[in-house]
């Protein structure tokens, strides 16, 4: 058998690929929207992919399971518990608790664990050509490394409302009637790393097992102990924000994210042809550089997505592909780079990526306004906006700060000033770059505070 997991570090999610060396046939579970490593994979593995699923409706990224069944002539199995309000809307096998695929000796076993979600699968394996009992669960967003999935996302991203406590009693259920039952030995293999929005704490390790987590997760005493209430308010507890993106998200990957066969080459603009589309709004460049740079001077209106490492991440931010469909021009050494950038935008549904530029050179250019910590105090602010996470702001901010996370901004316009200046600050000046470029290009009057939380904190304990 062999079971590779394909993980980005941008969102630090993880899709599998499981085959069957004798038979030459593999699934593919959770894959992302750029597949090219998918197929790679198969071909380098002598496999046909046969079957792709997923273990849920996801809400941190646009899945490819269609994309990827499209390109290869894969049958889709998707979920088909939960209730007539989480089926998918679009054309697949639906697997059932305890429903199977089997490629050779292989056995795919699928496990209602709801909580996360209504629908939501795990998949037991099974390696037959070695052992007859599964020796391997890829738990999705049920349990990771160090935690467990949150119940609340439906709230916070899917318009539900009081949700999480059902879910969060799911969860428990889940727990100990499809996790703790299971032999010690079997292997876990999450949806999620460390980073991830889909849960607290979540541990770096790539795989974990289902002794170890049994006898050392934060939730093992609860569920030894039978305690539901004590489960569910640590559970809820300290959850950080959930992106605002999540709700699009799952929305488009309930109905079927549309499946864009092989990509059109990217275009390479000249200066003077971005410059042009400028003075028309045909395009918004993405300026690529860090933040230092970008305070040095960059493009009016453009956005910053700082590095092809956390693009889809960054660009799902500041772009939203319901509101707009400007085409994207993206800053990049070469057409490797961009397509890259492309790749990571797609995975979160940022579809209008068409050309790239070398450089800047002969555009307009504006230097974005800052303003250092001693200033602060006597600068007039309509309001001084924390855009970090709740849980960040909660352990220490400026006084008089309001907070709103980089990942809501652009769907809580109505919660910022239109007259006067708003000073934004995250903690170190990243974060708050990649906001403020959002925020001027929706016409914000927008200053931001060099240095950020960390320089503030700096100077306020020395001058103590």
């Amino acid at each position: 058998m062999l079971l590779e997991r394909i993980y980005d570090e941008d969102l630090a999610q993880a899709g599998y690929f499981i085959g069957c060396q004798a038979k030459g046939e593999a699934v593919v579970v959770d894959a992302r929207r750029d597949i090219r490593e998918y197929l790679d994979l198969a071909a380098r593995h002598g496999m046909t992919i046969t079957a792709v699923t997923e273990t849920h409706i996801h809400a941190d990224y646009l899945s490819g399971t269609r994309e990827l069944a499209a390109a290869t002539g894969a049958t889709v199995y998707v979920s088909g518990e939960g209730g007539d309000d989480w089926q998918y809307r679009f054309a697949a096998e639906r697997l059932y608790h305890g429903d199977r695929l089997t490629l050779g000796n292989i056995t795919v076993e699928a496990v209602h664990t709801p909580g996360h979600t209504p629908e939501h699968l795990s998949f037991l394996i099974t390696d037959g050509a070695f052992a007859d009992t599964p020796g391997y669960m890829l738990t999705g967003d049920f349990v990771f490394s160090g935690d467990l999935g949150r119940p609340d996302l439906l709230d916070e991203a899917a318009g539900g409302v009081d949700t999480r406590f059902a879910g969060a009693k799911q969860i428990f259920r889940s727990l100990k009637d499809s996790f703790v039952t299971l032999p010690d030995h079997v292997q876990v293999f999450p949806g999620h790393g460390s980073g991830s929005a889909c849960g607290k704490a979540l541990g770096a390790l790539p795989s974990t097992s289902v002794g170890y987590e049994r006898r050392y997760a934060w939730w093992a005493g609860y569920v030894n102990d039978d305690d539901e209430e004590g489960f569910i308010s640590e559970l809820l507890d300290g959850q950080p924000d959930a992106h605002a993106y999540f709700g699009r998200m799952k929305r488009q990957n309930r109905q079927g994210p549309d499946v864009l066969g092989p990509l059109a080459p990217l275009r390479r603009y000249e200066s003077a042809e971005v410059a042009d589309a400028l003075e028309t709004n045909e395009v918004v460049v993405v300026d690529t550089r860090g933040q230092d740079e970008v305070h040095a001077g960059t493009v009016p209106g453009s956005l910053n997505i700082p590095g092809v490492d956390k693009a889809a991440s960054f660009g799902a931010w500041v772009y939203d592909p319901e509101k707009e469909d400007t085409p994207l021009v993206v800053l990049a050494e070469d057409v490797e780079m961009a397509e890259a950038f492309r790749d990571h935008l797609l995975r979160v549904g940022i579809d209008t990526v068409t050309g790239y530029t070398t450089g800047l050179e002969c555009l307009p250019m504006t230097t974005p306004e800052m303003i250092g910590p001693d200033e602060l105090d006597a600068f007039d602010a309509a309001m001084v906006l924390d855009v970090r996470n709740k849980t960040e702001h909660s352990e220490g901010h400026i006084p008089g700060s309001e907070q709103l996370s980089g990942g809501r901004l652009l769907w809580n316009l109505d919660r910022l000033p239109t007259d006067g200046p708003i000073v934004t600050y995250c903690q170190s000046g990243v974060r708050n770059s990649v906001a403020a470029s959002a925020l001027r290009r929706a016409g914000y009057h927008v200053v931001e505070l060099e240095g950020s939380y960390a320089a503030w904190s700096e100077r306020t304990l020395v001058s103590a």
